[in-house]
């Protein structure tokens, strides 16, 4: 039997975006992907920043290509990446640009007023200069925060520019708030004190929901037959990814980015701040305890240095042919790897006095053996913080499909890895969406490879 309700999922990370359209059949979720576009951060007047303009677009027209496939969808969720957000004036009009977590303007305030173990204390948010409260640090010193009358992270700023009224946000959705460096990991509401002694404005900060809730109606003259209803969901794609995970499993969300971690109470001791964990926002009452890791960025921008002149199917194959024990294991999570001019160079930098990585086949066995080796130090960090050993991890999303990836990082920690969802952030997406419009949540899920030692 199939359910007549369609569900959309907006999935939007840094490097692509993507429309998965799901639906129960036979007490299974059957999912649909109806468009596709790509994603990357412009640089402009010497800043790196999001085309809003145009990821908006794309956004609208996945919607209509649902009406043309006679399957408006009924609910639209949307998730990104977090930490980046649109100022907008009194006048609701979006201050541009929007910046990109990677644009280095955060610089001169990695250094507040407030120390970091203090912060920490808070937040439990890692040290890292993209964070929002470091990027809002900037934007009062550039004099932008004096005309904003309010913020929308990513995912809330497309939700409520779908429904056309930016007056109807009430409230911060939970999980992509909790990326900000600004919220109190223990009361789940913003740390008032801590924006006080920050002299950032209090009014731009909404009271956080906890999702699923409703954004509004999609304004028909978008996609004409479309009446969907669009919801704030777990709009952090890594808050929606996980939620699929079983809450008591060591998983990695593999992606641009690889966050490694559990799901958890705030842990916020010294242990865990000086191992470089974050506390950011789960459903059910619980955080993602994770540690951020450069993750695929750095085959994607060596990939792409090579002029896209190989699949990612071929450098997989190649890094096996490559594979030597005289390639060492670098640090991925280096700042030289968050924005170069040259990834390659960048690359082969790390390996002077040694053997130096030339061949594609070389660079690439060189990024996969590190992204390995550093799950394993997160791992040894986690169970030392948590006085548990995990048997087992989980790795979704899209770089769970890179098999010599999984191999080299079973090899590495010792554990069992099991494989899969890809499709998880769109799933945990939708599945949110079902427990607003109370549709039962599918008895069939998905199939997973497992890796064994």
């Amino acid at each position: 039997m199939k359910s007549e309700n369609y569900y959309l999922a907006v999935d939007m990370g840094a490097s692509g975006g993507r429309h998965i359209l799901g639906h129960l059949e036979d007490e299974k979720l059957v999912l649909e992907e109806v468009h596709r576009f790509t994603n990357a951060p412009l640089r402009r007047g010497g800043s790196l920043v999001w085309d809003t303009e145009r990821l908006f677009t794309e956004i609208a027209a996945g919607i209509k290509r649902c009406v043309t496939l006679g399957k408006p969808p009924r609910y639209i969720g949307i998730d990104t990446w977090g930490v980046d957000y649109v100022l907008v004036d009194k006048g609701l009009k979006a201050l541009e640009p929007a910046y990109s977590y990677r644009d280095l303007r955060t610089a001169p305030f990695f250094d507040t007023s407030v120390p970091f173990n203090e912060l920490y204390r808070i937040a439990g948010t890692a040290r890292q200069p993209f964070n929002t409260v470091y990027q809002l640090l900037a934007d009062k010193a550039a004099g932008r925060l004096n005309d904003a009358a309010a913020l929308f992270f990513l995912p809330e700023y497309f939700a409520y520019r779908l429904t056309g009224d930016f007056r109807g946000k009430k409230n911060s959705e939970y999980t992509i708030a909790s990326t900000s460096g600004l919220l109190d990991a223990r009361q789940r509401s913003w740390a008032g004190p801590l924006i006080e002694r920050l002299a950032l404005p209090p009014a731009l900060f909404d009271p956080p929901r906890e999702p699923p809730y409703p954004a509004g109606f999609i304004d028909k003259t978008l996609a004409p037959g479309c009446n969907a209803e669009v919801l704030m969901v777990a709009s952090h794609d890594t808050a929606s990814a996980v939620s699929v995970v079983d809450e008591r499993e060591l998983y990695i969300s593999s992606g641009t980015w690889s966050l490694l971690g559990i799901q958890s109470s705030p842990i916020l001791t010294e242990a865990a701040r000086d191992a470089g964990y974050t506390n950011e926002g789960a459903l059910n009452g619980r955080v993602r305890f994770l540690k951020n890791i450069m993750g695929l960025w750095i085959l994607q921008q060596t990939r792409h240095e090579l002029g896209d002149a190989y699949s990612f199917a071929e450098l997989e194959s190649l890094a096996r042919a490559a594979a030597a024990e005289d390639f060492r294991p670098v640090d991925v999570n280096l700042p030289r790897f968050l924005s170069p001019g040259s990834m390659i160079s960048e690359i082969k930098d790390e390996y002077r006095g040694g053997r130096v990585p030339e061949s594609p086949g070389d660079l690439a066995y060189c990024i996969y053996i590190s992204l390995a080796s550093s799950y394993k130090k997160a791992v040894d960090d986690l169970e030392h913080i948590t006085g548990r050993k995990y048997p087992a991890i989980s790795i979704i999303g899209g770089g769970s499909k890179d098999g010599y990836l999984n191999e080299l990082t079973a090899r590495c920690t010792g554990k069992e890895v099991h494989a899969g969802p890809a499709e998880a952030t769109a799933i945990g997406n939708i599945l949110l969406q079902m427990r607003y419009a109370g549709e039962g949540r599918p008895r069939r899920g998905c199939a997973e490879t497992v890796i064994k030692l």
